[in-house]
């Protein structure tokens, strides 16, 4: 039986992280989807990040014209990075070649200072 702490371990093996400054620095220039459910995102977000939960992630996609280019620069968040790295995996199985893990997600971003929005 396989733990959620291995599979999210499994997953961060197999994508790329970003750092919250990084991100900072392309705001604007990339898409940040919110992986949080949608309370967790009305309670505070990254400024310009769309939120699709990591629950309907696959099902809703196709739905966002922002996220039609599967080339996109896309950066992957939850609170604390676990959910979005898996996440991460599900963009990259779909196609998605620049999809990135945001490291510490939520929780890093806001402690780091960085804006937020409501």
């Amino acid at each position: 039986m396989t733990t959620a702490a291995e599979m999210v371990a499994k997953a961060r093996s197999k994508i790329r992280e970003v750092t919250p400054q990084e991100t900072a620095k392309k705001l604007g220039k990339l898409l940040i989807v919110d992986v949080r459910e949608a309370h967790e995102y009305a309670a505070g977000h990254i400024p310009g990040a769309i939120n699709i939960p990591r629950g309907v992630l696959e099902f809703k996609i196709d739905q966002f014209p922002d996220l039609q280019d599967r080339n996109r620069e896309i950066v992957l968040q939850c609170q604390g990075g676990g959910r979005s790295a898996l996440a991460t995996v599900a963009m990259q199985e779909l196609g998605f070649k620049n999809a990135v893990n945001l490291a510490g997600g939520y929780g890093a971003w806001s402690a780091a200072g960085l804006p937020t929005e409501r």
